[in-house]
């Protein structure tokens, strides 16, 4: 700031930089672990049915198998996006510091 750029500024193109790869890699291990947890799950939703819950009893007694598959292929997508764009991300910062 002290070289004439205002608040915004310094946070945009100083602090986000800097922070925005672990604010990423915080979202993917929180998003990965959420579904990790389906013991801790099922022991604080009480009577309501999440999807970590709902799939682990279409593997337990399938019911609804094509459904299970579609779902299962969308939280693999799901996953696989920001996982690509955190690979993008921290490559371009790469190629900033090797030039």
């Amino acid at each position: 700031m002290d070289l004439g750029a205002n608040a915004f500024q310094t946070f945009f193109y100083v602090v986000l930089p800097q922070l925005g790869s672990a604010l990423l890699a915080g979202a993917l291990l929180a998003f990965a672990l959420s579904f990790d947890e389906v013991i801790v799950t099922t022991f604080t939703a009480g009577q309501q049915t999440t999807l970590p819950i709902w799939m682990l009893q279409e593997l337990i007694r399938p019911r609804q198998r094509p459904v299970t598959n579609v779902v299962a292929v969308f939280i693999i997508g799901l996953t696989f996006v920001p996982i690509i764009a955190a690979y993008w991300l921290t490559q371009a910062g790469d190629d900033n510091a090797r030039r």
